[in-house]
């Protein structure tokens, strides 16, 4: 049996949905982004769903209180999957939820085309460019940077995967839109909805949140109410602090 804890671990937990998960300063820990894409997904109550960018479990953990369907996360490193295994047996999920270590890219070996009900991504999210400044630690480079998977290769898969009317929900930066929205609509997805968050009043948005639909018609785009996530006192609004800490 795996240790629960290796060095330099710790035990973080989600208080909304009673969820505990593995974090290491060593390696990519879960933000806000992870707890937002997983309530903003609108995804199916049973069938089968794909994590790409698993990372160590945040989304595929956050999003399980919510759907009886079969959860596999994909995930690139071999140090976070491990973590993803462990977070997921601390919190007895294991016949729900599995991870697989290898490369979204390769997904069509793991699972038949046309099968997948729905698929989430965390996915790095700055540009692969040759004088880019990357963060030292190959791990924080490879979750935050365009090394190995760019947006083509996002939902070129997808397309492949995802049954017709199958959804898939992203979380990003709002400056990366206009190259989603192209990589989508290149690979069969139309966009259907979108929803900025913004650290506070006043302030430009900083994540977005997109869904698109397999096959779908060119209409329909929906764009939801912006979400804040400071009040002008500093502190979390109401809408944040119900994702975290209540349901």
């Amino acid at each position: 049996m795996k240790p629960l804890l290796r060095d330099n671990e710790r035990i973080d937990q989600l208080l909304s949905k009673n969820i505990q998960i593995i974090q290491s300063p060593e390696v990519f820990s879960f933000s806000l982004d992870a707890v937002l894409l997983a309530h903003f997904a609108s995804i199916p109550k049973r069938g089968q769903i794909i994590d790409f960018c698993m990372g160590n479990g945040a989304v595929a953990l956050f999003m399980q209180p919510r759907t009886a369907a079969k959860i596999t996360g994909i995930e690139l490193q071999e140090r976070l999957a491990d973590m993803a295994e462990r977070s997921i047996t601390l919190n007895t999920l294991d016949q729900q939820i599995n991870v697989i270590q290898g490369d979204v890219k390769d997904a069509l070996t793991f699972f038949p085309s046309d099968s997948i009900d729905f698929i989430t991504c965390n996915p790095p999210y700055f540009k692969e460019q040759t004088n880019s400044k990357k963060n030292p630690n190959p791990h924080l480079a490879i979750a935050r940077h365009e090394i190995h998977l760019k947006p083509d290769d996002i939902f070129i898969t997808a397309s492949k995967l995802l049954k017709m009317n199958g959804k898939i929900a992203l979380v990003h930066r709002p400056d990366r839109l206009l190259d989603i929205i192209d990589s989508m609509q290149r690979y069969r997805i139309a966009p259907k909805r979108i929803q900025f968050i913004y650290p506070k009043q006043g302030k430009e948005a900083n994540i977005l949140l997109i869904e698109g639909i397999k096959d779908g018609k060119a209409d329909g785009l929906r764009i939801l109410p912006p979400l804040f996530v400071y009040d002008n006192q500093q502190n979390y609004t109401s809408e944040i602090r119900s994702l975290l800490y209540s349901d």
